[in-house]
Parts: C-alpha cells; sequence; structure tokens
C-alpha cells in the first residue's frame, strides 16, 4: 500500500497531493511497519495490528504507540497554529489503519498542545516532575459520582499537592506523566501536572473486560499528596479556546476509524460484483464519510482563522463531534449489513476494528451532547 492510499485526507486533493507525499513517508513507515510489509524499514512502527485477538503473545500495540507519540510530538503542527487540518489528517491516518495507537496518540498531542496554550515548556517548566523529551502524557479530566480529587498548597505555598481518585484515567500504569483537573475550593477546578511514576498515585484494577480498546485500561487512579505544578489559574482549562479544539480532533479519531471500515466496505465491492443492495450500503457509506470529512474541513480553517474561540469554537466543536460521531455509527451500522457475520468471526483486524470504533465513539455523549449543542445554538442565534 503507497503512501497516498494510506492517508486519510480532509480535502479533495489531500489524498493524493504529490507535494505532500515526501512529508507523509515517516507516518506510513510507521503504520506499515506495524501490518509487517516487507520494504519498509521499522522508524517507530506498530506491532500488532489492533491489540486484539487470541495470541496470546501478539505484540505491545501500546508500547510502539507510545514510541511513534513521541515521534508524532515533533511533526505534528499545534491546532490554530495555522495547520490545523494537517493535524487531523495525522490523528486520522492513524485512526484508519490502528485506533488503539490514535487513542494513545491523540491524548499525548493533546497533553502537549495544552501545555503549549499555557505558554509551558515541559522540559524547562515542569522538570521538578521529572519531564523530558521522552516523556508520555494523559489528559484525566473526566468527574464521576463518589470520587473526586482536590488541591492543596504545600506549607511552602509555591507548590501544591493532589489528593483524592479520579476516574477514567487512560493508560495510568504505562505513561510517566498526565495533566490532572482537580477542585481547588469553592467548586472550582483547575489543571496540574504531575508525575505518575513517583510512588504517590496508583491505578485501581476494576477489571478492564471492555472488547473494544482492550490495551487501553482507563480505570480510576488514587493520588496520595501527589506533587502538582498548576497549569493555568482556577478553570482555565475548561475555558480556554483550545479546549473545544482539542474535542474536535478526537472528532478526526472517529472519522479515521470509520475511514477504516468504508475502507473495507469498498474493497468488498470491488472483489466481486456489488449488487443493488452491496451497491446501496456503499453508497450510504460515502455520504456519511463525505459530511465528516467537509464539516472537520470547515472547522480546522475556522480554527486556523481565528473564528472559532469561545461560544463559537464550542459550536464548531460540537458540530463536529456529533457529524462524526453519527457517521461512525451509521457506518457501522452499514458495514455488518454490508459484509455480513464472516469478516466479525474471522477477520482479526476487522472484528476488532468494529469493537474499538465502537468503544471509542462512545465519548460522545450522544442525546446529551446534542442538547448541550442545541443550548448553544439558541444562545447563539438563527445560524442558518
Amino acid at each position: 500500500m503507497s503512501v497516498d492510499d494510506m492517508w486519510v485526507g480532509l480535502s479533495n486533493a489531500a489524498r493524493r497531493e504529490p507535494t505532500g507525499t515526501a512529508d507523509r513517508t515517516w507516518l506510513a513507515d510507521a503504520l506499515l511497519a506495524g501490518r509487517g510489509d516487507a520494504g519498509r524499514t521499522n522508524s517507530g512502527g506498530l506491532t500488532g495490528a489492533s491489540g486484539h485477538g487470541g495470541d496470546s503473545n501478539r505484540c505491545d500495540s501500546v508500547g510502539s504507540a507510545l514510541t511513534l507519540a513521541r515521534r508524532c510530538s515533533l511533526e505534528t503542527p499545534l491546532p490554530g497554529a495555522g495547520a490545523t487540518i494537517r493535524r487531523w489528517e495525522i490523528l486520522a491516518t492513524i485512526a484508519a489503519e490502528n485506533l488503539t495507537a490514535a487513542r494513545v496518540i491523540e491524548a499525548h498531542l493533546d497533553a502537549l498542545a495544552i501545555l503549549a496554550e499555557a505558554q509551558i515548556d515541559p522540559a524547562t517548566d515542569l522538570g521538578a516532575l521529572g519531564v523530558t523529551a521522552d516523556s508520555t502524557w494523559g489528559v484525566f479530566a473526566a468527574e464521576a459520582g463518589g470520587v473526586r480529587v482536590d488541591a492543596a498548597r504545600t506549607q511552602r505555598g509555591d507548590s501544591w499537592c493532589l489528593t483524592g481518585i479520579k476516574p477514567w484515567c487512560s493508560l495510568a500504569d504505562r505513561l510517566s506523566h498526565a495533566l490532572v483537573t482537580a477542585y481547588t475550593g469553592d467548586g472550582h477546578r483547575r489543571l496540574f501536572a504531575v508525575a505518575l511514576r513517583d510512588g504517590t498515585t496508583t491505578p485501581i484494577d476494576q477489571g478492564w473486560v471492555s472488547r473494544g480498546l482492550p490495551q487501553v485500561p482507563s480505570g480510576p487512579i488514587e493520588l496520595r499528596s501527589t506533587p502538582a505544578i498548576a497549569i493555568g489559574a482556577d478553570e482555565w482549562y475548561l475555558s480556554r479556546p483550545g479546549f473545544a479544539w482539542g474535542g474536535a480532533g478526537v472528532a478526526a479519531c472517529w472519522f479515521g476509524g470509520t475511514v477504516g471500515l468504508g475502507r473495507t466496505v469498498f474493497a468488498a465491492a470491488t472483489a466481486r460484483p456489488a449488487d443493488q443492495i452491496g451497491q446501496l450500503h456503499l453508497g450510504a457509506v460515502d455520504v456519511a464519510l463525505t459530511g465528516v470529512r467537509a464539516v472537520l474541513a470547515a472547522a480546522a480553517q475556522r480554527i486556523d482563522d481565528g473564528t472559532a474561540d469561545g461560544s463559537d469554537g464550542v459550536i464548531v466543536a460540537g458540530r463536529a463531534r456529533a457529524v462524526a460521531a453519527t457517521a461512525a455509527e451509521e457506518v457501522l451500522t452499514r458495514s455488518l449489513h454490508a459484509l455480513g457475520p464472516a469478516p466479525l468471526a474471522f477477520d482479526e483486524r476487522h472484528a476488532g476494528r468494529v469493537a474499538d470504533l465502537q468503544m471509542y465513539v462512545r465519548q460522545h455523549h450522544a442525546e446529551r451532547d446534542q442538547a448541550a449543542l442545541g443550548r448553544a445554538v439558541l444562545a447563539d442565534g438563527l445560524p442558518w
């Protein structure tokens, strides 16, 4: 498979644009190395196709993804810096090949984008936490009933420590560092950087049984007076423009995973003459994917134009996420109808992709997120 065939573009010209081929090669090398394709050198490639399967000796897909994440840190533009569309194309291309890798790499890149937005140089400003250029990052900002993390100033008054239970902490046992939200008093939340390997944080094993993204356990962690460095002021994390932009970046991963399914449907239709029902499903897949691509391209342009801040950013990102999630669910159903049970039963890559996408897209809260978008649209005024 060529570089251009693997690339997931967000414009009609992007997939096969000759001038963009050279700087795509590093990513294709890594992704093809994960497949074990001949003729490619393994330059930080992905081992293991999806993190699924009955082979107990399957290579560590997450470890390979973390290696690729470090390379992506050097190659991927920051959101809002003029090349957001390229950032999302990189994420979508990874997701089309391997959703486990996309899930790992997106969080790492999001953490670095947050630090950049806060004008924090990780190696310089976070050195007290042992941060280096090789650090791997997660973002732990979810909340759940009955548990919370509280932040308190140390006796010296110029630093912080975090104590409590934080839910939904993906790969807390594999990452070196994380950005964690905590309460500072009076109900305010603030973002903090912490080290995950200093002995003060412990993943709580709740038995990760998910069939989707099985190598990305996302259970809670316990923090016990964990040293922390504040990132931004109270409420900055949720109010900054990049919060919405990061959410749209996740939608680019959902889009890429959906493209992977669409390519399987297309390959099946070309392997043998498709009847009218097969053509119907393929046409519906094309409509769904083309719609997401257009919405993501428009969102990236608005972010780079500076017209996706504040309430505008909330609406732009909410639309992108809703369209991508709806398309994913549509293509999941279409692929089941078009392909039947055989690939779910006998094709490890396809069955894994289906399970991974079903799990990943549940980061969209369905009707609740659509209701939030509706409130934002009402507050903003008639949009059409």
